[in-house]
């Protein structure tokens, strides 16, 4: 391999290669006076490796002063890696049309874009709640190609995420705006419903200006208790196990990605819908 051909070399080389750059650095200037632009690459590799072994101190010594730096190349390596993972997954996910019900429920963005982003998540969970601000990102980001709706899935049927999720859908049944910015809310401040339970509810949905009687009322109905069991059903049809867990259209996204990977499930799926 020639050193023209290091920007092609494994990720996972990168480290090392950048290590080795370090370390030439490191070495006294009289370790190299023999050394010549003519010689070979095999030469300096050769005499690298001598040193390496020789002094494996030396590279300690620059992995400690440069340890954020090999870290970061590090990271870029296992995210790209990351990535290649996700998009074998993805390729093979596109091939399973996938539905789930979303009547119903709110929608934030165009009911006709091109992707609709939707979560199976719990307002109690700390991942749902960082995936929360990713999607917010992305709806941003995409503006009108881009839509979402939110789907309750939770392990306990009477814990506090779910009634969270009941009071949700009962907001969106007076104005689909409060229960957005109730959903906003609760992710916000998760300890606080964690901490106060229903109590933090109602005084959200207050706040809201919502009326309150109904709303007791609608949390109860046939037609939220239809919708929370539809999201179970559902769940368990895809073989949802833990939260969050998103359709990018037909795409699976499990966990709280970062922004520039889940990234990548939207634009895969804007590609798909020109075919």
């Amino acid at each position: 391999m020639t050193w023209s051909g290091a920007a092609r070399v494994a990720p996972w080389l990168k480290s090392l290669v950048f290590v080795l750059a370090l370390t030439v650095c490191a070495v006294p200037a009289s370790a190299w006076q023999k050394a010549t632009e003519q010689e070979t690459e095999g030469t300096i590799i050769k005499l690298l490796e001598k040193v390496l072994k020789d002094r494996p101190d030396i590279v300690m010594d620059v992995l400690r002063r440069n340890s954020e730096s090999v870290l970061d190349i590090a990271q870029q390596g296992s995210n790209q890696r990351r990535k290649r993972n996700l998009e074998a997954q993805w390729h093979e996910d596109a091939k399973t049309p996938k539905t789930v019900r979303t009547d119903g429920r709110p929608l934030l963005g165009s009911a006709d874009a091109k992707v609709r982003i939707v979560a199976f998540s719990d307002f109690t969970c700390h991942y749902c709640q960082q995936a929360s601000n990713v999607v917010a990102l992305l709806l941003k980001e995409y503006g009108q190609d881009v839509s979402f709706v939110f789907k309750n899935f939770t392990l306990e049927d009477k814990s506090i995420s779910a009634l969270a999720a009941q009071y949700y859908f009962a907001l969106s049944m007076q104005n689909e705006k409060w229960a957005w910015s109730f959903y906003t809310r609760l992710f916000a401040d998760r300890d606080r419903l964690l901490a106060e339970g229903e109590e933090f509810l109602k005084k959200t949905a207050a706040e809201l200006q919502a009326d309150m009687k109904r709303l007791q009322r609608d949390a109860c109905s046939k037609k939220v208790t239809d919708l929370l069991a539809e999201d179970q059903q559902d769940a368990q049809k895809l073989g949802v196990e833990g939260t969050p867990y998103f359709l990018v259209n037909n795409l699976v996204v499990r966990g709280a990605l970062p922004f520039d990977l889940f990234k990548g499930a939207v634009d895969m799926s804007l590609n798909q819908t020109k075919k």
